[in-house]
């Protein structure tokens, strides 16, 4: 593999995980107000996929990755580790058993490793302005990789929103024999589509329209298939994301193989004062010179 090769999978990546989760202030509806029969079945609805919510604390799986920019496609070996509320990692491998670098997301930070050139980016989501802007929050990025619903940025008027109360944001609508569950506010339009019967998350879309800068609006889709029984619940094993943009598509596929609930390693990353760290704009350089 060649000596670039982290790097490029890391820059190209980041962008689909990083601006996957654009929010603005919400509006909440009077929750003494009485449901109709309507918004009661969208509750019931909601609440079924919510209990589909995977209930292991630990998630662990060899994984396959491929990253696809117009004519440039990379596949490679690595890992992914996931605590609940607390870590994602994902370990990417050069010649299948020498970890090349990691991406780590926790709540208090993003961290990026190129062990090949011993260099490292470590920041705070919010130091990023369009991350600060957007409200992207560790627990929005949790629920596109466990394959869950969920509410961007529930700040909501100075408070938070209870974890419950679905009936003010989400709303349902009949696509054969799939739901589809959505949430509009602002320039940013949320979608799951649901299996009917088994209330499983098959498709997250995220889109953010700017119609006053066309070439501003982009869109997120995250695929989820071939699920698989862990824990008790059903587990998405094949993840394909796509970001759109006016200027560029990227493509990352995830297969995860050998589903497990490891607990025996460390939650987070110490990083070696042999490691250079590169700025966020170095980063983002990289990824628009691709």
């Amino acid at each position: 593999m060649k000596s670039s090769n982290f790097l490029k999978v890391a820059v190209l990546a980041m962008p689909l995980m990083l601006t996957s989760c654009l929010s603005h202030k919400k509006a909440v509806n009077d929750a003494t107000k009485p449901l109709t029969a309507e918004q009661q079945e969208q509750k019931d609805f909601v609440t079924r996929v919510q209990d589909n919510v995977q209930t292991a604390r630990f998630i662990t799986s060899k994984v396959k990755f491929s990253v696809e920019v117009g004519a440039q496609k990379l596949t490679l070996t690595g890992n992914l580790k996931m605590k609940r509320d607390d870590v994602i990692r994902l370990q990417l491998m050069a010649f299948g058993f020498v970890e090349a670098g990691r991406i780590e997301m926790t709540k208090d930070y993003v961290l990026i490793m190129d062990r090949i050139n011993k260099q490292y980016l470590k920041a705070p989501w919010m130091q990023v302005d369009f991350l600060r802007n957007s409200g992207l929050d560790f627990s929005s990025m949790q629920a596109l990789f466990w394959n869950e619903l969920f509410k961007p940025n529930p700040v909501v008027i100075g408070r938070k929103v209870a974890a419950s109360d679905t009936t003010a944001v989400y709303t349902t609508l009949e696509s054969g024999d799939d739901m589809i569950i959505q949430l509009n506010e602002g320039k940013m339009d949320y979608s799951w589509l649901v299996g009917r019967k088994d209330a499983s998350i098959k498709m997250a879309n995220i889109q953010y329209k700017d119609r006053f800068n066309p070439e501003n609006s982009a869109q997120l889709n995250w695929d989820y298939d071939k699920f698989e029984m862990f824990s008790s619940k059903k587990f998405p094993t094949k993840h394909a994301i796509a970001l759109t943009t006016a200027k560029k598509e990227v493509k990352l596929g995830m297969t995860l193989n050998y589903l497990g609930n490891d607990t025996e390693w460390e939650t987070r990353t110490e990083v070696s004062n042999k490691y250079r760290e590169v700025t966020v704009d170095e980063i983002l350089r990289r990824f628009m010179s691709l």
